[in-house]
């Protein structure tokens, strides 16, 4: 047994210093990014993700995300005939997701085939990225598709995203435990703030040419914003995109938001928690937000005023214009009583 001495810190123990800038005007940051990948990939885009989750990554989703150069990474519950169709319009935001069993990698086998993408966008998602089983995996599956742009994770330590990228993963995603309903940390007593996962990731990935996701525990676009910041690539978003319309949520009816880990996914999806696990999620009501071209304006918005503020004319100089500083305290909540 070993202790950490370092303080590691989550989004709200900073908050970001502005610098002198010569930006008139927020229209003037470009959030679009050109990334080149080890895999010879390439994409263009706004990088945010939103999460293959329930009530997230779904077609509708997708379809008004990439209106807005954003990417879906879509829930592992489509189906097989779904998948076809939706990816035979090779929208520039559709990310396939999976895990690592043979009923996973045979149903992506049989998409695959039929729309004969080869710069198709993978996510290998699964909850603990640190099993030898997942590498193996990995390794596997980037030998069979050398051309496909590949996520993995979650993982939050320095090393193991190492081995991830020499495993031929381009885009390492992570975050154990930041989400608003992820219970793991509850459960388990696993994870690592997240702030400083992203910042030592980063390093870590950046150093071999490649690059990461910040994966939860953004709740306000400021967190966005942080993460960014702290030199992720792109960031993963489930509950700020969670209750809008195109993820099926309706102004008339009980809008749930749940972990893919949940007792109530693990019900709709696997007929029940299995008797050698616990849940490692939670079930909360949410309320309708309406459109999801809303909050991304006040996302997308956050993050060009956040450029203003430290003289970054484009999302890419974000990180390397930042200065953290802890804090105690980053909002004022006593009025939030009379929020409307």
């Amino acid at each position: 047994m070993r202790i950490i001495e370092d303080v590691k810190l989550d989004y709200k123990d900073v908050l970001i210093t502005p610098k002198r800038s010569t930006l008139s005007s927020r229209s003037e940051v470009k959030l679009e990014k050109l990334f080149t990948f080890k895999s010879g990939n390439s994409w263009f885009g706004v990088p945010i993700i939103a999460a293959n989750m329930d009530g997230v990554g779904t077609i509708k989703m997708d379809e008004e995300m990439n209106k807005h150069r954003c990417m879906v990474a879509l829930t592992k519950h489509h189906s097989d005939v779904e998948l076809i169709d939706h990816f035979k319009k090779q929208l520039d935001s559709s990310i396939y997701s999976l895990g690592i069993s043979d009923k996973d990698l045979n149903k992506f086998d049989n998409v695959y085939r039929i729309v004969g993408n080869k710069q198709m966008r993978v996510c290998i998602d699964v909850a603990n990225g640190y099993t030898q089983s997942f590498v193996d995996f990995i390794q596997k599956f980037r030998d069979r598709y050398p051309y496909v742009l590949l996520m993995a994770g979650n993982v939050v330590t320095p090393e193991m995203t190492e081995e991830l990228i020499l495993a031929g993963v381009d885009i390492v995603k992570v975050g154990i435990g930041p989400g608003s309903v992820c219970t793991t940390r509850k459960m388990t007593g696993i994870g690592f703030p997240q702030l400083s996962a992203v910042i030592e990731c980063a390093d870590a990935a950046h150093g071999l040419k490649g690059h990461i996701i910040a994966d939860g525990g953004c709740s306000v676009p400021g967190d966005v914003v942080k993460a960014f910041a702290a030199g992720a690539d792109f960031v993963m978003l489930g509950g700020m995109l969670a209750g809008h319309k195109e993820g099926g949520a309706s102004p008339f009816g009980d809008n749930k938001f749940y972990g893919m880990s949940s007792e109530t996914a693990m019900d709709i999806h696997n007929g029940g928690v299995a008797n050698y696990r616990a849940s490692e999620g939670k079930t909360v009501e949410i309320p309708y937000r309406g459109e999801v071209s809303r909050t991304l304006k006040d996302i997308l918005g956050g993050l060009r005023s956040a450029c203003t503020y430290v003289g970054a004319s484009e999302l890419k100089e974000l990180s390397k214009r930042t200065t953290f500083v802890r804090v105690t305290q980053q909002l004022n909540n006593s009025l939030n009583a009379y929020e409307i």
